[in-house]
């Protein structure tokens, strides 16, 4: 069973976060220092100051997306008060599905003392409102799954990976929606993605996706299907970037695909999906967030410590030794398959199970561990305009 929180928009939440989040890249520090004060609220830091480029829509629709995850309860915005960009975002946000909010805006208030004072007494009111919500049970589809790796190694498609694939296809079977990311790291492997969509339009679709990905990187004159792996996943055991991707593929098992998403766009029904990310953990975690993923799965070989302020993201090792090196960062250990103690069915049931109970409310290390990274993802074309 599912228990989880309704929205007012259809949506839900498996998390009631309150959140501290900064228009502008000058309240970074204060929306951080209230969280900091404030337990059980979260915030997150970013470099944008509201400059207009040719990423400024892309930005609009992250930041917009983020503040208003179905995992937050109330977001509380910190503002300069003296761009367009500002008022865009929480209006976007708005129309998202923006649960309850608060605007502070330095403009007004003229002191930072007074605004990071509100900024606090606001936190505290809604998290009091918060903490009075019961959970109740939720329907599958309430669950939205991101799919995502770093720190890949020559284990991670042997037993991490397609075990998080047959957790992922019981989760579409009961009527979730599953989304694979990383466009960078299906490259090679997108025709076998693309024989699995559910018609000829999206599998095209996915091929375009990595076409548009590979013109976008000519103009350096750079080779991606030539290039190598990088160097934490050749010292892992990867050899090439197609292994890499055939690999990185396993994380959306074997159910049809039934849409490709831009970067940040939700998916309006149930269903397994392949998102247009980078292939940056915390870009790509990010964008998730700002779609309304609600739960993350992230494997790794080598140890990545990333999490999100608002998604849960549960870490499964690929490996046993690093799973008992870093007990306080892996949730789970997909070793065991290569150690021959378990099989992929029972690996994948166990993440199943933890996706589950994480749903339900339970931590994970990301979360205790107090991982709360953010980045913007930005385009090529922003740097050579």
């Amino acid at each position: 069973m599912l228990t989880g929180y309704a929205r007012k928009d259809g949506r839900y939440g498996f998390r009631n976060h309150v959140l501290l989040f900064p228009l502008h890249s000058a309240l970074s520090a204060i929306a951080r220092q209230v969280s900091d004060e404030v337990s059980d609220s979260v915030s997150i830091s970013h470099d944008w100051s509201g400059e207009i480029d040719s990423d400024y829509q892309r930005i609009i629709k992250t930041m917009a997306g983020y503040a208003a995850n179905p995992n937050i309860y109330a977001t509380i915005f910190l503002g300069v008060g003296s761009s367009d960009a500002e008022t865009e975002i929480i209006e976007q946000a708005k129309s998202i599905g923006l649960n309850n909010f608060e605007v502070f805006f330095l403009a007004e208030i003229k002191s930072i003392s007074e605004l990071k004072k509100r900024a606090i007494d606001s936190a505290k009111k809604y998290i009091a409102s918060a903490s009075r919500e019961p959970r109740a049970k939720v329907p599958w589809s309430a669950l939205h799954l991101g799919l995502e790796c770093g720190g890949s190694d020559a284990l991670s498609g042997i037993t991490a990976n397609p075990a998080l694939g047959v957790a992922s296809d019981k989760l579409v079977e009961l009527g979730a929606v599953s989304v694979l990311g990383e466009t960078t790291e299906i490259l090679g492997a997108e025709h076998l993605l693309a024989e699995r969509a559910l018609t000829k339009e999206v599998g095209q679709q996915i091929i375009d996706v990595v076409a548009r990905y590979e013109r976008s990187i000519d103009y350096e004159g750079i080779d991606m299907r030539g290039a190598q792996p990088s160097r934490g996943n050749i010292e892992g055991g990867l050899t090439t970037l197609e292994e890499k991707s055939l690999g990185a593929a396993k994380k959306a098992g074997n159910a049809p695909f039934t849409g490709v998403l831009d970067y940040a766009d939700p998916a309006k029904k149930p269903g397994l999906y392949f998102m247009d990310t980078p292939g940056h953990d915390i870009e790509q975690l990010t964008g998730f967030a700002a779609a309304g993923i609600n739960i993350v799965v992230f494997t790794s070989g080598r140890g990545t410590p990333t999490g999100s302020s608002v998604v849960p993201t549960i870490k499964v090792s690929t490996n046993t030794p690093m799973a008992e090196a870093l007990t306080d960062l892996i949730d789970l250990n997909a070793g065991t398959i290569a150690d021959g103690t378990k099989n992929l069915e029972e690996v994948g049931q166990e993440i199943f199970d933890e996706i589950i109970a994480v749903a339900n409310g339970k931590l994970t290390k990301a979360e205790i561990g107090k991982h709360q990274e953010f980045s913007l993802s930005r385009m090529y074309n922003t740097l050579i305009k």
